[in-house]
């Protein structure tokens, strides 16, 4: 694996999302055609337990990477908050954009999934074996969660919301140190979360091995009916990532004064790149020269964007949620208005953690603390992952709109300033 480093710092990780897809769609179609044959027992007697074993290193590695990257996160946006008027406008407006993104996603993907039920066969193949009348916390246990007596006791638990919580304040707590102490818990964190980068990407390259194993058993237990909810939670998550989008073109033209036809024009090189590339860091030069077609300040656009790239990812709290409350639904999960108001909280600030990670690390980074806040299994995650790459586009799509967006709305305030 490429041991490369990205614009942050972080070793540049390179996840198999086409090899784990094509696991999926080959573990299906072993498990189906070989459904009630004695050939399918001596294959599950491997794949099963590749699949288990894969899922429980997954699980393994999410705690100590999200408390590196949350720390990191939440010092770099402090950092660039710090950095003068035009970055405290810039991050403010992240920060709006990051926290409607989530509560947006809370109100929408239930609704959709009201209107679009999930078929009943995608239930029984997609929840991992969890469907149960789950038990979501309430307001006070949910308050409760947020200050446990014993963190290490939180953490070993697999408790995310109070350990999020903490490693942000912790974060937040380190700014008011003396500078070389701060430098030195960065560093350590840095560290933590790069190395535990390295060995999730280890994790992920076995994941068209897992992810074949536990296709192969749920194709010959449910036959093609996890294809079709696949294809429907694809549509379901990328619709709240399309709203994002959309939002970006509203934000473009009212705060930052752009006319339609001249954004969307100015637009369709970045989207280009992005659809090709899949990642915000790869269309940096082409939202650049977009920027300044539609007349934006070169020194605004060459602060706003690259900070945006680093620190800012507008569809990740809406379309992390929308996975969530995805696997709420195929677990049988209900979910309070409190619950949902703790994930959108933990979304925030995991968003502020998972920028420059590819799609698939990024997912599960990212979706595994916001579904633990909220009560819910992350059994399905291990399958939803192998389908990562397609939202991905839309993931994106909508994060290079709102960041060239947010840069025009900020230097027209400047300009008004």
């Amino acid at each position: 694996m490429d041991a490369r480093e990205t614009a942050t710092g972080f070793p540049e990780i390179r996840v198999p999302a086409a090899l784990t897809f094509a696991g999926l769609v080959l573990g299906f179609a072993v498990g189906i055609a070989l459904k009630d044959t004695a050939t399918l027992g001596s294959i599950l007697v491997f794949a099963e337990p590749a699949g288990s074993l894969w899922l429980r290193a997954l699980q393994l590695t999410i705690l100590p990477l999200v408390i590196g990257l949350v720390y990191t996160g939440i010092s770099q946006t402090l950092a660039a908050a710090g950095g003068g008027r035009l970055a405290r406008r810039a991050v403010g407006t992240f920060v709006v954009v990051l926290l409607g993104s989530g509560a947006m996603a809370a109100v929408l993907v239930p609704a959709l999934l009201e209107v679009f039920p999930i078929p009943s066969r995608a239930v029984a193949a997609l929840s991992g074996g969890t469907v149960q009348a789950g038990k979501v916390p309430g307001f006070a246990e949910i308050l409760a969660a947020m200050m446990p007596d014993n963190i290490f006791a939180a953490a070993s638990n697999g408790a995310m919301l109070p350990v999020v919580i903490f490693a942000s304040l912790f974060a937040v707590a380190a700014t008011r140190i003396a500078e070389v102490p701060h430098r030195q818990l960065t560093l350590v964190f840095e560290g933590l979360a790069a190395a535990m980068m390295v060995v999730v990407g280890w994790v992920l390259m076995l994941a068209p091995v897992g992810v074949f194993g536990l296709a192969v058993s749920l194709g010959a237990k449910t036959g093609a009916g996890a294809i079709g909810g696949l294809a429907h939670y694809i549509l379901i998550v990328s619709a709240a990532g399309g709203v994002v989008l959309l939002a970006a073109y509203g934000l473009a033209l009212g705060m930052g004064g752009l006319r339609l036809g001249s954004f969307a024009r100015a637009m369709l090189p970045v989207h280009a790149v992005a659809i090709s590339t899949q990642s915000s860091l790869a269309s940096l030069p082409a939202m650049l020269a977009a920027s300044r077609r539609l007349g934006v300040r070169e020194a605004t656009a060459d602060f706003v964007l690259p900070l945006a790239v680093a620190i800012f990812r507008a569809t990740s709290p809406a379309m992390n949620m929308g996975v969530a409350i995805y696997a709420a639904h195929l677990t049988g999960v209900t979910l309070t208005a409190p619950a949902l108001a703790a994930g959108v909280l933990v979304a925030f600030l995991v968003s502020l953690s998972s920028v420059s990670l590819p799609g698939t690390l990024s997912f599960v980074v990212s979706v595994g603390p916001v579904a633990n806040a909220m009560g819910v299994p992350i059994a399905p995650l291990a399958l939803l992952v192998a389908v990562e790459m397609l939202p991905d586009i839309m993931r994106t799509l909508g994060n290079v709109t709102m960041d060239v967006a947010v840069t025009a709305a900020v230097d027209r305030r400047g300009a008004s300033a």
